[in-house]
């Protein structure tokens, strides 16, 4: 049913790959998804980032791209300022593309991960048009290397998702399906939102939270089985889609990640069993 088990790097804060290997280690994980900028910026090289992982028997499974400029202070903050919907980092987010997608090409990568930003659920908007032609164009700088690019759900409802990846219409243009966004961000209920996107999922993040009872305000994110997400029922869509795809676990939030990370794997471990 899926794929390998593997964590976030960016979740364990690691400031070399052998931190990071180290501390994969300590949550009992042999699988990462890449932070991509790490390696682009130059801060860790491809030769070392590689043999480093390798030799501690971690594979990289996928890359994921942040974009410039990102504020995730409100939801009013990263919703002007998130994914490709900014103006003034349209043309930097594009350069760091092409930049990431020749990292992915030295990596082996064909699959990363991003936010699209929040997508309009109006047609008529005129954001809408702006931003599925940037996200084409973005998306092609992956997809001429072979890559595969999956948006992060949860900024917006998954019907408003399925209309833009509709828009996109691009086999190599799916979704990374992140179960505790859509209670962070409000915007539907987990299960039925894997259900309706399922065809489209190329990965999933393991993250878990609560709902916010405030509206207009963000949920709190907590330990993998701790929150709302009901994994039960979310493994049984995976089963019953035939959806077969890495699971990485994020944690964004606490200050034992490592911890969190390891008891997320556990959990993992017996509800796949």
């Amino acid at each position: 049913m899926t794929g390998r088990i593997g964590a976030c790097s960016w979740s364990l804060r690691a400031g070399t790959p052998k931190h990071l290997a180290e501390r994969l280690a300590e949550a009992g994980l042999d699988a990462v998804q890449l932070d991509l900028g790490v390696v682009r910026t130059g801060h860790w090289s491809i030769d070392d980032t590689v043999e480093v992982l390798d030799e501690a028997g971690i594979s990289i499974c996928s890359g994921m791209m942040g974009m410039r400029g990102e504020d995730y202070s409100t939801l009013e903050s990263i919703r002007e300022t998130g994914g490709v919907r900014p103006d003034k980092h349209w043309k930097a987010n594009l350069s760091a593309a092409v930049g990431n997608a020749e990292v992915m090409r030295g990596l082996n990568l064909d699959l990363v991960t991003l936010h699209a930003g929040f997508l309009p659920h109006d047609r008529e908007d005129p954001e809408w048009s702006k931003m599925v032609d940037r996200l084409c164009e973005l998306t092609e700088c992956f997809v001429a290397e072979g890559a595969r690019v999956g948006f992060e759900t949860g900024q917006e409802s998954a019907e408003t998702l399925l209309e833009v990846l509709e828009e996109i219409d691009h086999p190599d243009v799916g979704v990374n399906f992140d179960p505790a966004n859509m209670i962070l961000y409000d915007s539907g209920d987990p299960v039925e939102a894997l259900a309706a996107l399922a065809p489209h999922v190329f990965g999933v993040h393991v993250k878990d939270a609560v709902r916010t009872s405030v509206p207009g305000t963000w949920g709190t994110e907590v330990p993998v089985g701790t929150g709302e997400v009901d994994w039960d029922a979310l493994f049984g869509v995976l089963a019953a889609k035939e959806i077969d795809c890495d699971l990485m676990i994020e944690r964004e939030a606490g200050e034992d990640r490592t911890a969190d990370i390891r008891t997320a794997r556990e959990l993992l471990e017996r509800v796949l069993a």
